[in-house]
């Protein structure tokens, strides 16, 4: 189940970070409250899933989920390119991940 939560809140943080990038273009109090709910949301999960995993997995993949997903917004959303370094460096993250992740007992 903490695996479950530590997804949800990767996915949270990619949330919020989009919101974050969103209130740039122009400040929305709707977006605010919704980014600042996701925030503290992704934190209260994480929070959850370090009573269950060790801090050196749980705050590592919480962070690669969320820097992979919010590059795949970037790319996706807001018209980011990517090159062949940051594709290497994508899949050298997800490596990473699965590799701490194989770590937890």
């Amino acid at each position: 189940m903490a695996w479950i939560y530590l997804l949800i809140a990767g996915g949270l943080e990619v949330v919020w970070a989009t919101g974050l990038k969103k209130l740039g273009f122009g400040f929305s109090w709707t977006l605010g409250v919704f980014t600042l709910i996701a925030l503290i949301t992704s934190l209260v999960t994480l929070y959850a899933v370090m009573t269950r995993l060790p801090l050196g997995i749980a705050y590592p993949i919480w962070t690669g989920i969320g820097s992979i997903g919010s590059l795949l917004v970037g790319v996706m959303a807001f018209n980011q390119n990517l090159s062949i370094h940051g594709i290497a460096g994508l899949i050298l993250l997800v490596i990473g991940m699965f590799l701490l992740g194989s770590d937890a007992h």
